[in-house]
């Protein structure tokens, strides 16, 4: 009674009855049990042995009695019944000694150390109960915002008369990522299935009809489809009558699926397969299918001839053999999964390979062509032809298949050949500087404002972005069949590089170029039928995000191609209508504006709501005409989402801008409906404005709830000004999606999130900013970490740092150079040693031989030593990101383990750059908690509360905390308070 704290009342007889059970754990429980309405107005946290009306009455008595916000007397009771029975002894020993609004920091970092051995997750996705290494689950309120069911995906017809909603299931299972698999030039191939591995999918379809005031009409479930259906490629007809999509298909064994075509009439909602197998089965490692006309579509397929795979030698023919001899100048980022052999050749050839088929609504197949690599097929606006590329040898071992030989070729849609674009041979040797591209013709297509006119780009410098030369880029333009044998025209002709082209008609079109090393783009209005003069429309600098006009918005031709959408009053004159994400000091604010093309003035005409709303612009509804689009009509598909309010999607109608809500999707974590989030802005050092989101959890005060820990969560960006560089980049009334991966996760467990906070890396005229990016990459730390310690929302010592890829490399070196800011760090999928990316990474263009300083004084490997923080490393084992090599984190790791450091390495099976299987997703958050309570909410404090849990209390059989005298208990406990130690510390 001593040793919890003082006098009681309880019932004498029951008390007697449970005494002669004290050393027993029955006996300990029934003696809780009574005690805990006195427990409870010490600690304001509930007992899981009171009934649950006495529970919720003691809690809300205790949190009343002592003042406690909600927040935390639910979390405190929470946490508590978690605990073991010698844990709760223990901790009760301690807590009288605590001031109340200390309890829950307490019990966070004492849970960590004397919960049981976490759940595990089964191969069968059942939770079991683990003493040693398995897949781990993390606390419960992680693990079901985590498994929340997605919102389904939406879909708008041609004629914009109706909805479709995909459904998509959560995280899929690791025996998904355990399919086989093969690595071939640059590729992850499932050779079951003969598509692209590690494919997610939908697993139903519902449509909808989008009535004229908006709302939608009763919901047609496609009908039809096999048990289990795995959807994927849907795609709509140009008529918007059929809706296509494939579906995996098991063989009659079960062995293997196979991909299947169908297609669903809109109008019922029932389903048919057109061809699948064991016939013919779709070859998705490039394209898929495409719709050549409303009642035609051209199917890639695994050729009906073809045998078995190629099986490797059971002897190598010979050694492996790569030359230069030519004296090449050839340089290559750390690309993965290439070519290596022979063998790998052929088995590229046996899974690319595609045969392409002309498949009817009514069933009627035919070939077209021979068997070959294709890479894309598109048809011709008219329908009349396809602009068919392909790939073949030579191939290369340094090089993805992107780079392989290429060519281009124009067929009647019977498949018969009209005439060759282009052969272009092996290109192993772009530079590695930006801008840099292949020789020869590319980027051709179809013009979208004519039936079948081709247009391409030609390079003037050889690719190579270093060579100064004026024009760098021409745009040509030709007709299918060329008149009397007719050069192609020229359309324009660019200083900078090609970015892409608008089509309206013959009297308009919108060309982009742009430059990296200036970040300079550049819009250019030009006349496609006439030899008028083209002029700039816009000139600007792609950094300055204030600047940006927004984009044109295009409308649907009956052709199924899009062109530019012109606008036209009642007065006769004709606008552009641009999209724009509207970045503004106070953070984004979409809007709609009109172009004038001629004056270059521009009117607003819709724009997003700036208090309260995030709203943005999803698809142009009034495009079912083929000819410019009336204002007075004019009609928006749009989103809106707030703080609190989860993204819906409305219409908006002109001229009366009356907005009808579409959608009503459910809140998808109310648990976390009231977290605040908020844009701070703050100065670096050098004058330089930064900004980030702080989230803070529901209920929290500051005043009232004091500091808390934090995570610091962030991607450094490269810049060529200061003034750009301190651009507010996102809005604050956007909803907080959460990521099954996201640090927002852990505002569920009471942190606050510094989430993106702006780590630009500045460098102005001449000078590369990775020169100084340490520097200004412990500048940018610094100032958000004071800044939310000003705020009172930090506490100074429970801070973690973390990131993913690039933030990780971030994450390693502040902990290096900026060890004072972080308690710990958490670094997933990163590169730490730049010396194996020699050619350049992320945004640096130059070579480690060429700026050697640079590469490795960015490379924390090279200061393993100098980090003494501990520093959680998390890397799939097949990460296929260019550069971010498993090994950079066993290396790293390595080193650190080499110099004593607290480290933690942890390698996912089967997981690529990002993690996507359930059971992954989940470990990787049990490791992340796990990191956090332990080193970030008071290690000290952890390893107190172990010493005294093993010195009073048992963890099995015998309570030893019964035969403590109470002198000796009392002593131990007030001499830990009295030296000022963690319990007095906190």
């Amino acid at each position: 009674l001593v040793l919890l704290g003082g006098p009681f009342c309880f019932d004498w007889a029951a008390s007697k009855k449970a005494g002669r059970h004290a050393r027993t754990h029955t006996g300990i429980e029934a003696l809780l049990g009574m005690l805990v309405p006195r427990i409870c107005a010490r600690c304001a946290a509930t007992s899981p042995l009171l009934p649950p009306a006495a529970a919720a009455a003691a809690s809300a008595s205790a949190a009343a009695s002592l003042a406690l916000p909600p927040l935390f007397a639910s979390r405190l009771a929470a946490g508590f019944s978690s605990l073991s029975l010698p844990a709760r002894l223990s901790l009760w020993m301690q807590l009288q000694m605590v001031e109340p609004r200390r309890v829950v920091k307490r019990l966070a970092s004492f849970e960590a150390q004397t919960s049981a051995a976490p759940d595990v997750v089964a191969p069968d996705g059942k939770v079991k109960h683990s003493q040693g290494n398995g897949y781990r689950l993390p606390p419960e309120e992680i693990r079901e915002i985590v498994d929340t069911p997605p919102i389904p995906f939406v879909s708008i017809s041609p004629k914009r008369d109706e909805i479709v909603f995909l459904n998509r299931r959560p995280l899929p299972p690791l025996s998904d990522l355990a399919r086989p698999e093969i690595k071939l030039a640059g590729l992850r191939i499932d050779p079951d299935c003969n598509t692209r591995s590690r494919m997610s999918f939908y697993t139903g379809i519902s449509i909808h009809k989008l009535l004229e005031n908006g709302s939608l009409g009763h919901e047609r479930e496609v009908s039809g489809l096999p048990a289990g259906a795995k959807i994927n490629f849907v795609s709509w007809s140009a008529d918007g009558r059929q809706l296509s999509f494939s579906i995996w298909e098991s063989e009659k064994d079960g062995s293997r699926s196979k991909l299947g075509l169908w297609v669903a009439e809109v109008s019922t909602g029932h389903a048919r397969r057109l061809i699948g197998p064991p016939e013919f089965s779709l070859n998705t490692v490039f394209d898929s299918y495409v719709w050549l006309d409303n009642s035609t579509l051209v199917v890639c397929t695994v050729p009906f001839s073809r045998g078995e795979a190629p099986k490797a030698p059971a002897t190598p023919v010979g050694p492996k053999i790569q030359s230069n001899e030519q004296q090449q100048v050839v340089q290559a980022r750390t690309y993965q999964d290439l070519l290596k052999d022979q063998h790998d050749e052929d088995l590229f050839d046996y899974y690319a390979t595609s045969e392409l088929l002309l498949v009817s609504l009514e069933g009627e197949i035919r070939s077209l062509g021979l068997p070959s690599i294709y890479t894309s097929i598109e048809p011709s606006p008219d329908g009349n032809y396809l602009l068919v590329s392909s790939i073949h040898k030579p191939y290369s071992y340094i090089v993805p298949c992107g780079r392989f030989p290429k060519k281009v070729e124009v067929w009647t849609r019977n498949g018969e050949f009209v005439r060759e674009i282009c052969d272009l041979p092996l290109a192993e040797d772009i530079p590695i500087a930006f801008n840099s591209v292949r020789r020869g013709r590319r980027s051709i297509g179809w013009r979208a404002d004519k039936p079948s006119t081709l247009y391409w780009v030609e390079t003037q410098d050889g690719g190579d972005a270093r060579v100064e030369v004026s024009p760098r880029d021409i745009i040509y333009t030709q007709p299918v069949y060329p008149k009397n044998d007719e050069e192609p025209a020229v359309l324009h002709k660019l200083d900078l590089r090609f970015g892409g082209v608008f089509w309206a008609d013959e009297s308009l079109a919108l060309v982009y170029e742009s430059w990296y090393k200036t970040r300079r783009v550049r819009t250019w209005v030009i006349c496609p039928g006439a030899q008028a003069e083209a002029r700039i429309l816009f000139d600007r600098s792609s950094e300055d995000l204030y600047s940006d006009p927004g984009t044109p918005m295009l409308r649907r031709t009956t052709n199924g191609t899009y062109v530019l959408a012109q606008i036209r009053k009642p007065n006769g004159k004709k606008y552009l209508l641009l999209n724009g994400d509207g970045a503004t000091p106070q953070g984004d604010i979409p809007f709609l504006d009109l172009l004038d093309i001629d004056t270059s003035d521009v009117e607003r005409i819709w724009q997003s709501d700036k208090e309260k709303y995030y709203e943005v612009v999803i698809a142009l509804m009034s495009d079912q005409v083929d000819s410019d689009l009336e204002f007075n009509h004019l009609k928006i598909f749009f989103s809106r989402e707030s703080q609190v309010e989860p993204p819906q999607y409305y219409l908006l109608c002109w001229p009366d801008c009356c907005a009808t809500k579409v959608t009503d999707f459910p809140h998808p974590y109310p648990q976390l409906a009231e977290i605040k989030k908020e844009l701070i802005k703050y100065m670096r050092d050098d004058g330089v404005q930064l900004t980030a989101m702080l989230y803070t959890p529901p209920g929290y005060e500051p005043t009232k709830d004091g500091p808390l820990p934090v995570i610091f969560w962030s991607y450094p960006g490269e810049f060529k000004s200061k003034y750009t560089a301190g651009q507010v980049r996102g809005s604050p009334n956007k909803f907080a999606g959460i990521g099954s991966t996201s640090a927002l996760l852990w505002l569920a467990r009471g942190f606050a999130i510094l989430d993106g906070p702006t780590i630009p890396i500045i460098g102005e005229g001449d000078s590369e900013a990775n020169d100084r990016y340490v520097e200004q990459l412990i500048a940018s730390a610094e100032a958000a970490v004071n800044e939310v310690i000003h705020r009172g929302i930090a506490h100074p010592n429970k801070i973690a740092v973390g990131g993913h890829s690039y933030g990780a490399f971030m994450t390693a070196n502040l902990l290096a150079h900026a060890p004072q800011l972080f308690c710990c760090g958490i670094a997933r999928s990163g590169a730490y040693n730049r010396t194996l990316t020699p050619f350049g990474f992320q945004n640096e263009e130059r070579t480690l031989w060429e700026s050697p300083h640079t590469y490795i004084d960015m490379s924390p490997y090279m200061v393993a030593n100098k980090i003494k923080k501990p520093l959680l490393l998390i890397h799939g084992e097949e990460d296929n990101n260019s550069g971010t090599l498993t090994m950079q984190s066993e290396r790293f790791f390595s080193a650190l383990k080499g110099h004593g450091a607290p480290c933690r390495l942890v390698l996912l099976p089967l997981e690529s750059h990002g993690y996507s299987a359930r059971e992954s997703v989940m470990h990787v958050l049990w490791e992340m908690d796990r990191w956090l309570q332990k080193f970030c909410l008071n290690s000290t404090d952890e390893q107190l509360f172990k010493n005294v849990e093993d010195k009073y209390c048992s963890t099995e059989g015998t309570s030893t905390a019964a035969s403590v005298g109470k002198e000796t208990c009392s002593v131990e406990c007030n001499k830990t308070s009295l030296e000022g130690g963690p319990l007095s510390s906190l």
